[in-house]
């Protein structure tokens, strides 16, 4: 069964179930969920540990299974943990996993705890995947999106007794906050920690965080797309300037621009043909959150404007690569920006214009 990431708690305090699997792309969510199980087993008995890392194409699952499989032998129960770096088990893997599903029925001497990687729609619709769904716990763990991560900074403030000012001035200590750690969860993590072995308990203030809190944050390229869809032209400077400095390819940043700049042309032209903008953005595979964002701008694009972008980004293209045009800078990165922020103060026009 698929159980929601805020009610794992809530889960474990009513009892354990003997097969559970954690997957995400934050090591920091699925390793403290990890440790949440580990605890509750332990205080229900499961004093023996066996841990099993999928190595490779040669990895010897009969061991796996032997584990799940037998008595433990000093304790009365024990816990068994496989971890899939790469979330590809492998087609013996795949056997394997679902025999060791089965096995987990109904075993309460054994606990089995498997941990993966993000995984894609096609891989969580597989066999094995589906095998560990229907015998036991499973539960996703989700990036903390942007816009919830001031929040997620004071609820982790607050189980140290720690809080900001009540107010917009805790509310800009917080976005200050989730500035200087965004994409970074763990370290995000470390910094709350280090402001709990700081200060006291109590009230925070900015002048607090801002000399404690160290500027960790990591950005992700695609990432840079919603933000410049969305119109946070402070986010997209910042963004761009944490990516050169930690050396990302100028051509891939170019590539999530243009991307995006060629997906809204062909969404335009699709919606301008009579297709319906559903059905438009699913046949140009748009989801999730960029989903969203299409739909607030696309309607206020019009085709001088999107032909102007997409020429830009040609531009850029050669620039990238070395060449140099009129009217453009001759650095990559400057040259990035100036489209990035065209792009995006596009966005903001749309936006506005749509909500006037």
């Amino acid at each position: 069964m698929q159980l929601a990431a805020g009610q794992l708690e809530a889960h474990l305090q009513k009892g354990l179930r003997p097969l559970y699997t954690l997957h995400g792309d934050e090591p920091l969510l699925v390793q403290e969920a990890a440790d949440a199980i580990r605890a509750a087993a332990r205080a229900q008995g499961y004093t023996e540990r066996s841990a099993y890392t999928v190595s490779g194409a040669h990895f010897d699952w009969s061991s796996v299974l032997a584990a799940g499989g037998s008595m433990s032998l000093f304790a009365d129960r024990q816990m068994v943990e496989l971890r899939i770096p790469t979330g590809k088990p492998g087609k013996d893997g795949s056997v394997a996993i679902q025999q060791l599903a089965e096995q987990a029925q109904g075993n309460d001497s054994t606990l089995t705890l498997v941990m993966l990687p993000r995984l894609d729609r096609a891989t969580r619709t597989g066999a094995w995947f589906t095998a560990l769904e229907r015998c036991g716990v499973v539960v996703q763990f989700d990036a903390v999106a942007r816009e919830a991560l001031p929040q997620w900074l004071a609820q982790r403030l607050q189980r140290q007794g720690q809080r900001v000012a009540a107010g917009e001035e805790g509310q800009r200590t917080l976005r200050f906050f989730a500035d200087r750690v965004e994409g970074n969860l763990l370290a995000a993590h470390q910094e709350i920690q280090k402001l709990a072995l700081l200060f006291p308990a109590g009230e925070l203030s900015f002048e607090q965080i801002e000399r404690a809190v160290l500027n960790v944050a990591r950005y992700d390229v695609f990432k840079l797309s919603e933000a410049v869809l969305g119109g946070q032209m402070a986010r997209v400077q910042r963004m761009l300037d944490g990516l050169q400095a930690e050396g990302e390819a100028e051509v891939l940043v170019h590539y999530a621009l243009s991307e995006d700049i060629r997906a809204l042309k062909r969404v335009k032209d699709a919606m301008q043909a009579g297709r319906p903008l559903p059905m438009a953005l699913r046949e140009q595979r748009v989801w999730g959150v960029k989903e969203r964002l299409y739909e607030r701008v696309l309607p206020r694009l019009g085709d001088t404007t999107l032909a102007n972008l997409l020429y830009s980004a040609h531009l850029v293209d050669g620039i990238v690569k070395g060449l140099k045009q009129p009217g453009w800078p001759t650095d990559g990165w400057q040259a990035l920006q100036r489209l990035a922020l065209m792009l995006c103060r596009e966005c903001v026009g749309a936006q506005t214009q749509r909500f006037t």
